[in-house]
């Protein structure tokens, strides 16, 4: 691609590389992916990017290198790493007692949380309300804060701990050295200061809430017991509605994954035999009746059927399925009793695929998110070294002990660079999840920066504005001729001949003239003439079916009507049939490939997105404006007659002029414009060749799905932008006020922990994208 959708960054390996996915657990904030992606980055012939939403690595690396190896370099660094199960061990769902199980870590935060809290609120409520204050009440304060601070903040201790023993610092290390430093300054003040004495009391009043010097100006009698508890469940908090969103970011992904059927019917020797999905192989036969899910790619064989493919297409509306269509595995048989053959199996499945690709593209980072992680690496000792010399700086000015530790506390508790890490990652996971319920498959992060650069769309005429597909579109008859008698003799004649057009006329006559007139009489004599039509013998009648040059050959001219008649279909881009018998033209058929219902409705939707359509196609011009004329393409945006290796050079030109420029194809003849163009949008109903060259993927075979794919990624990258801008604007507003003493540090934990709920709660606002074509049918 021109754009960086496809590029490797600067720093992977060129040569032949092996690649591998890890799950990464220890990790607490992004600053922990930073550590890990950097130490990984150091083995040689080792690329490696970490995600902290998703906990997972990305590896490429070179031969020589083992997986062990990088397990053992992650679990150097603190923390774990493994490998998850291969796809074809997760295509079909768990046993429904394992299906949703209870996340341990989530399950641990929220007993933590619950108990700190409960120890909690009396701590601050003894500290804030003088009323409640008794003789040594500090020292219930002291029993039912320090279970708070050391088994609450457990996790950030022990994890700091870590850190510390291997020379890091990440956001662990700034909550358990705060409030570890009010507890001890506590401790320091209960047991060999004044703070200790019966009948000391707190004072309080409003300029408490944002600074806890107020009223204490005596460091030898100052407690902050209330700050250290208070801090640590706050953050408790925030970390267990971190996960739990983090979790529900993640479900369209685990939804997808537990689509997939659990065993099938299989016909072994004409007997139907119960088999785990996994033991499928390709070429077996297995049965679906209704309300059952189709195990696995497949074509039918056996039965008729309507197949409901919502869950993958996004399309409500189920689709008729005879002998010889193919369908989908996770799919649902809503009609029918059907035989399928098995085309795919395991990890080569669309569900399988399709999984593979929303991962991937969550799992990847755009250019913004890798500044971001580079910022959070720096970030927590550049903290240290603010809150340090906040301490310092404070003593020198005030010679207030008090004041100076609760400014410094302040700024190690709000500096936390968590908001951060998860801005890009959260959107892109919710995004890619909406995306694949839609029918939406997006590649990668990078992808979404180009959907808002592109100001042109291509828009390849067959299969994608267009059915690809030939129909009868118009029956002309000469005076005198029986319309009905006209299609049964050119259907039957044209049903022997396998020519696109000949199918289309044999299909559009048995639907016109009814059951009543068939099946169809075989011909006789049935003569095949290369380049001009067919001629047979049909019910002892000479019959022609073809171009006007077969019937001059025979010595039969179009009267006016017929020809009047071809001139016009011709002049809107439809194929003439010239049909005769008995050594007379009988009449003209038109034929045409459909234009689909929906894509004069689509274009309408590119031109509303600021996009400027263009037609490409390589029939004759003629047709080419015809089609345009339909859906609303201007006759200047359309290049006709462009063969399928110089349809990269129209994409080119364009560039050339100055447009970023998006493709929408779905041919093998379209993958190479695909992958020129800034943005490739493939159609799911086309090649493997053209979705592999596309960065966008559309399941459905509807152009307006194309409108949908932008407008959900414009809206994902609004979502990082603006979950980045608050991110940033977060940390550079509060460091100044926390250094300044104007924040409480039990409010400085507050805003911090609800910093990173309001990122990831702010991401999922876009489970909530409904497509155009979802809120037109319903779904």
């Amino acid at each position: 691609m021109t754009s960086t959708a496809h590029e490797a960054p600067p720093s992977a390996p060129t040569v032949d590389t092996s690649q591998v996915e890890l799950t990464i657990g220890g990790m607490t904030c992004a600053s922990c992916a930073a550590r890990i992606e950097k130490k990984l980055n150091r083995m040689d012939g080792v690329f490696a990017t970490v995600n902290y939403a998703t906990e997972k690595a990305k590896i490429s690396y070179v031969d020589g290198v083992g997986i062990a190896d990088l397990i053992a370099t992650v679990e150097k660094t603190g923390y774990t790493a493994e490998q998850p199960p291969p796809p074809a061990a997760t295509a079909a769902p768990q046993e429904p007692e394992a299906a949703a199980p209870q996340d341990p870590e989530l399950a641990s935060l929220r007993r933590r949380f619950l108990v700190s809290l409960a120890l909690s609120v009396p701590v601050v409520a003894l500290a804030m309300i003088p009323s409640l204050q008794f003789d040594n009440w500090q020292w219930l304060s002291l029993t039912l804060a320090a279970p708070a601070v050391v088994w609450g903040g457990l996790p950030f201790h022990r994890a700091a701990w870590t850190n510390l023993r291997h020379g890091a610092a990440t956001m662990d290390t700034l909550v358990s050295v705060g409030t570890l430093a009010a507890f001890g300054w506590s401790l320091w003040a209960l047991f060999f200061g004044h703070a200790g004495m019966p009948g000391m009391r707190h004072d309080f009043d409003l300029s408490a809430l944002t600074s806890l010097t107020a009223g204490r100006t005596d460091g030898s009698s100052t407690i902050y017991l209330e700050v250290a508890a208070g801090v640590v469940t706050f953050i408790l908090l925030g970390r267990f509605l971190e996960a739990r969103a983090k979790r529900k970011a993640g479900a369209a992904l685990r939804a997808l994954m537990e689509l997939g059927s659990k065993d099938v019917s299989v016909l072994r020797g004409g007997t139907e035999v119960r088999i785990p999905v996994a033991a499928l192989t390709v070429g077996d036969r297995f049965v679906v009746r209704p309300g059952e899910k189709i195990a696995t790619d497949g074509t039918v064989t056996e039965g008729a059927s309507a197949v409901d493919a919502s869950m993958l297409t996004g399309e409500s509306v189920p689709v008729d399925v005879i002998v010889g269509d193919a369908v989908t595995g996770a799919t649902v048989n809503t009609a029918g009793r059907i035989v399928v053959e098995a085309t795919r199996v395991g990890a080569d499945t669309q569900l399988a695929r399709t999984a593979r690709l929303v991962e991937d593209a969550q799992n990847g980072k755009a250019e913004v998110q890798r500044l971001a992680d580079r910022i959070s690496a720096v970030f927590v000792p550049v903290v240290l070294m603010i809150a340090l010399g906040t301490l310092v700086a404070w003593l020198l000015a005030t010679d207030d002990p008090a004041a100076s530790f609760t400014a410094a506390v302040a700024v190690l508790i709000i500096a936390c660079p968590c908001a951060l890490g998860l801005a890009t990652p959260t959107a892109l996971m919710v995004g890619t999840g909406r995306g694949a319920q839609l029918g939406i498959l997006i590649k990668g992060p990078e992808v979404l920066e180009s959907t808002r650069r592109v100001d042109t769309v291509v828009l390849d005429k067959t299969g994608t504005v267009t059915t690809g597909r030939m129909e009868l579109q118009g029956v002309f008859t000469a005076p005198g001729t029986d319309e009905t008698e006209l299609l049964r003799l050119a259907g039957a004649l044209e049903h022997a001949s396998e020519h696109p057009v000949a199918q289309a006329v044999a299909a559009g006559a048995a639907e016109r003239v009814g059951p009543a007139a068939q099946p169809f009489p075989v011909p006789e004599k049935f003569e095949n003439v290369a380049g001009l039509g067919v001629r047979g013998l049909i019910d002892g009648h000479v019959v022609l079916v073809g171009r006007e040059t077969l019937l001059t050959e025979a010595g039969i001219e179009l009267p006016r009507e017929l020809a009047d008649a071809t001139a016009a279909a011709e002049a809107e881009g439809r194929t003439a049939v010239a049909v005769a018998w008995g050594g007379a033209a009988r009449g003209v058929l038109a034929v045409a490939d459909a234009v689909k219902e929906t894509s004069a409705e689509a274009v309408a939707q590119l031109r509303g997105l600021g996009l400027r359509p263009v037609l490409l196609t390589g029939d004759n011009r003629a047709v080419a404006e015809s089609v345009a004329r339909t859906v609303g393409i201007d006759a200047a945006d359309v290049y006709a007659e462009v063969l399928p290796q110089d349809k990269v050079d129209v994409v080119k030109r364009l560039q050339a002029e100055g447009r970023s420029v998006a493709m929408v194809g779905d041919g093998v003849n379209d993958a190479a414009a695909l992958a020129t163009a800034d943005l490739g949008l493939a159609m799911g109903t086309g090649t493997d060749a053209a979705i592999e060259a596309g960065d966008l993927t559309l399941v459905r075979g509807d152009l307006r799905v194309a409108a949908d794919a932008i407008r959900l990624s414009r809206r994902t990258l609004a979502t990082i932008r603006g979950n980045l801008f608050w991110a940033f604007g977060y940390n550079v507003a509060a460091l100044p006020l926390a250094a300044a003493g104007l924040l409480n540090p039990m409010i400085a934990g507050c805003a911090m922990a609800f910093s990173s709920v309001f990122v990831v709660t702010n991401s999922l606002r876009l489970r909530t994208f409904t497509g155009r074509t979802q809120s037109d049918s319903g779904h």
